[in-house]
């Protein structure tokens, strides 16, 4: 989705708030994790050269994204939902990472500036030059404002390590309506802290700058939700898309209706068509809720 750039002045005052980290575990930073389920995060994804980047905001981590530097957009962001209207916008600037490109960043995330930004940012990721002339695509979020209830949780979300490049009939249509269908259905029945895992899979497209492949364009977006505390007393319909749930669309102008299935059908569907190995996990032991400690047991600790 597109937004209006702040001034300078703006920007500034919000850089100094905002800061991201690029870790070598999401349990590295504190409370890092506390974005995934179980604190841990999806297993099986085997690229090495994959960034962990621990999405901080005002001094606190917001979510996480496993990011792809070679093709310069995320492969998941993973979040917790925030129960919310869903009508309200903020309009904050696109922000990109500098520890990507380079060891010795500060973990500020910052605001892209308006004049010189160096090649070796360029090399490292997107920038908001590689969208501009781009008449298909639109940049999507894959941790949606719209699941998010705060103006520092929406506003960390504006970063191009959490977008990729969607055709716009998609992003606007099927995917938006999809969107909007969790955040209902999460609003109304998830009773305890809803996980969110959002990722894309490419076939080599790549969006081209300068006759140079800048950005992947991603065949199919795909996303899950594990909720092990929601209303038993939900209809049929309804409770069977709990604890967990999953979905798969094309990125395309046609055929890109939104498909949801089981997590485990959606892991099935993610191992023949990305590089993990045969261990893939969306949510640690599927997002099987703890078992609780007998009744007996419960005063003895």
């Amino acid at each position: 989705m597109e937004i209006l750039q702040l001034p300078l002045v703006c920007a500034l005052i919000i850089s100094s708030l905002t800061s991201a980290t690029v870790v070598q575990d999401f349990n590295h930073v504190e409370r890092c994790k506390d974005s995934l389920y179980m604190g841990t995060p999806p297993r099986g994804f085997v690229d090495t050269k994959l960034k962990k980047i621990c999405q901080r905001y005002a001094d606190k981590p917001r979510y996480v994204t496993l990011y792809d530097p070679s093709k310069r957009i995320p492969v998941y962001s993973a979040y917790t939902f925030k129960k919310t209207e869903g009508d309200r916008r903020v309009d904050y600037p696109w922000m990109y990472e500098p520890q990507l490109a380079e060891l010795d960043g500060n973990g500020n995330m910052l605001p892209f500036p308006t004049g010189y930004l160096h090649m070796k940012f360029e090399d490292s990721q997107a920038v908001l030059d590689d969208y501009s002339d781009v008449v298909l695509y639109e940049r999507g979020h894959l941790n949606p404002d719209q699941h998010q209830s705060s103006p520092h949780d929406r506003a960390a979300t504006y970063t191009l390590t959490n977008v990729v490049p969607e055709i716009r009939e998609f992003n606007i249509g099927p995917w938006r309506e999809y969107e909007e269908r969790i955040r209902v259905r999460l609003n109304n029945f998830c009773r305890g802290t809803a996980y969110i895992v959002t990722g894309v899979t490419t076939r080599g497209n790549m969006i081209r700058r300068n006759n140079q492949n800048r950005v992947a364009i991603p065949e199919d977006v795909w996303s899950a939700y594990c909720c092990t505390e929601y209303d038993h007393n939900a209809p049929h319909d309804v409770r069977v898309l709990f604890p967990s749930h999953g979905a798969l669309a094309k990125n395309a102008k046609e055929g890109n209706s939104v498909h949801e299935m089981t997590v485990l059908e959606l892991e099935m569907f993610l191992r023949n068509n990305i590089e993990v190995d045969t261990n893939l996990q969306i949510f640690y032991d599927n997002c099987v809720s703890p078992s609780p400690l007998p009744l007996y047991l419960q005063h003895t600790i």
